[in-house]
């Protein structure tokens, strides 16, 4: 069941991307060659929680951390731990946060130092595909609107777009319907309505689309052990428009 937002909810959820936003604007002043990605994870949940919030993904369904921190051929869901981050090493990091019961997420892939040029074009390619859905979130669409404009994207250059996660719905729970995925014919394709709260994100491989999951139960990487990125933004269906909220205003 899709749950239609009312004002206070948004404005809600709105305050919770906020913070968010704010989060990874000084998570990314830290992230270096030579941190851990546990070292990452404990800033996090720092900043989170001394700012009132709690990290929506601890614990969620067993999951061991606060952050999700994926590097070079991992997907998404990397449990953080002593791996330090490397020169030409990318890392996605994935986030939510609780803050009052209401819910947000978001994602980014940063380079680490010298990162190869093949690399970086993916990381702008799978930020793009992002935006092309967003563009296309807009009311009286369909949710099969977004999927293809970011799979086209990413197809142009020949990437894999990864099919067994997609986003959803979120904003009083952190994963809600409807599902929205990045590949055409993927799920069922609702009308976007007025009062929609969803993240759309990108997961997008160099190589195949095809992934695994280690034995930890968490860690998706590439099947071909190829490098892939992960861009995240909620988004909310409003009244006036479609409206970024886990973006820091200009």
């Amino acid at each position: 069941m899709i749950r239609i937002k009312n004002e206070d909810e948004i404005s809600g959820i709105r305050e919770s991307c906020r913070l968010l936003a704010e989060t990874f604007s000084e998570l990314k002043k830290i992230v270096k060659e030579g941190i851990t990605s546990r070292e990452l994870d404990d800033f996090a949940r720092n900043y989170i929680e001394s700012h009132g919030g709690r990290p929506a993904f601890l614990g969620y369904m067993n999951y061991p951390a606060s952050l999700c921190v994926s590097i070079n051929d991992q997907v998404i869901h990397g449990i953080p731990g002593k791996r330090k981050l490397k020169n030409g090493d990318v890392v996605s990091l994935d986030l939510g946060i609780d803050l009052d019961g209401r819910f947000s997420d978001a994602a980014v892939t940063i380079p680490i130092g010298d990162v190869d040029k093949d690399r970086l074009q993916l990381i702008k390619v799978t930020e793009e595909a992002l935006y092309r859905g967003i563009e296309r979130a807009v009311k009286g669409n369909r949710v099969s609107d977004i999927s293809e404009a970011v799979f086209n994207h990413a197809k142009k250059y020949g990437y894999g777009v990864v099919r067994q996660y997609c986003g959803h719905g979120v904003g009083l729970a952190p994963h809600e319907d409807p599902q929205i995925p990045n590949y055409p014919g993927g799920a069922p394709d609702p009308r976007l309505k007025e009062g929609m709260v969803i993240a759309i994100e990108p997961m997008i491989n160099m190589g195949t689309w095809e992934i695994k999951v280690l034995n930890d139960q968490w860690t998706v990487i590439t099947a071909d052990g190829m490098v892939s990125a992960h861009f995240e933004h909620t988004i909310a269906i409003t009244r006036s428009g479609t409206e970024i909220l886990t973006k820091l205003s200009d």
